[in-house]
């Protein structure tokens, strides 16, 4: 585990330094953002880096465990506290979480981010689940 917190925090790092921009390694040129949200068990503060879209003026991520047959634990802490801080782009905001599992608006959702990563395709077959995906409205 240790290891993997090191590689976030060294991805962290370079987002940082450029500008929110990852440079190297095998996530260079995604669009990742730091979501913290509050564990529904424990109640402390969870990191997700994750790959995010956008629609209107809202960010859309998707909870596909990177095609785990299990659903990300940060979906059930969206559920339990929906009050999440945002770091994207060199900017860091609270927002809020609306997780949609089924129906047409998860849907097209769905469908929009797959066509800005369209490797992310494969997820659903490859996870054997229905893949959530979630808004974040910005706090106003």
């Amino acid at each position: 585990m240790a290891d993997a917190k090191q590689w976030e925090d060294q991805l962290i790092e370079d987002m940082r330094a450029h500008g929110g921009q990852v440079t190297q390694g095998p996530l260079a040129g995604q669009a990742l953002m730091v979501m913290t949200s509050t564990g529904a068990k424990s109640g402390e503060p969870r990191r997700a880096i994750l790959t995010y879209s956008s629609d209107g003026g809202d960010q859309i991520v998707a909870g596909t465990a990177g095609g785990s047959p299990t659903i990300p634990s940060w979906i059930h802490n969206l559920e339990a506290n929906p009050k999440v801080s945002i770091e994207a782009a060199n900017e860091t905001f609270e927002a809020t979480a609306q997780v949609i599992k089924d129906g047409p608006e998860r849907d097209r959702l769905w469908d929009q981010h797959v066509a800005r990563f369209p490797a992310f395709a494969a997820y659903p077959e490859q996870s054997g689940r229905l893949i959530p995906m979630v808004r974040l409205t910005r706090a106003s």
